[in-house]
């Protein structure tokens, strides 16, 4: 009977209240020690043989260099890439991992680590802790994270901080559909392309976040979106 009250209450929709809080107080409570970090966003699905994963491991070695924790999603592919550079570098490697039906099992370069549920927890983590995305070429996942930072900050719900697409030839058709077709119908305004910029190396994404935060820093040079 016990055991038949407790399945009740914890069916409930309520209950998620806090399973979500938990998630939230977990995040809060292990991020906020970080210190400045930079999220590296990608697929799951790259192959270790593939220019993108050296690329982001490259990029990771960068940016734990310059000072800066990596966050990733904790998964394979550009997300253990991104570890593992950080680890070599011998800087902060964050995993946020997800709970997904197809068991998404932590990379090994993975050395602070948080399990979300929900999704949304998990998005707010990124953007709250993060002082730069940078955006590897992914699929949906990726295109989410990517897609949602700019409204976010197009919207000003937030204050605008650095989204760099990396790899011109992944992302060049993309922007010139949203040129050809978004801006042309109106969708979204020119300017709107000054949310992100594109860079190709770990020294042009370092050198956008930098300049960004210290704008008469002389930094490497790189690519507003609205500039192909």
């Amino acid at each position: 009977m016990q055991d038949k009250l407790k399945d009740d209450f914890t069916s409930e929709e309520t209950w998620r209240i806090f399973r979500i809080m938990s998630e939230f107080v977990d995040g809060f409570e292990t991020l906020s020690r970080v210190g400045r970090a930079v999220t590296i966003f990608g697929s799951a699905r790259m192959k270790r043989n593939n220019k993108y994963y050296g690329l982001a491991t490259q990029m990771a070695k960068a940016l734990a260099k310059a000072g800066y924790a990596v966050i990733t999603g904790a998964g394979p592919g550009i997300m253990e890439a991104a570890n593992k550079g950080a680890v070599q570098a011998k800087g902060q490697s964050i995993g946020l991992n997800i709970e997904v039906p197809l068991v998404q099992k932590p990379n090994s370069y993975v050395r602070t680590l948080l399990d979300f549920r929900y999704f949304f927890c998990r998005k707010v983590m990124f953007v709250k802790y993060s002082k730069a995305f940078v955006i590897m070429p992914g699929g949906f996942g990726t295109l989410d994270e990517f897609f949602e930072s700019a409204t976010l900050i197009q919207t000003q719900r937030i204050q605008p901080f650095p989204v760099i697409l990396v790899g011109t030839d992944y992302w060049q058709g993309l922007l010139e559909w949203l040129k050809k077709k978004s801006i042309q119908e109106g969708c979204i305004v020119r300017k709107d392309l000054k949310i992100f910029s594109l860079a190709d190396t770990p020294e042009e994404v370092v050198g956008a976040i930098e300049q960004f935060y210290t704008p008469r820093t002389k930094t490497t040079p790189f690519r507003g979106a609205d500039k192909l």
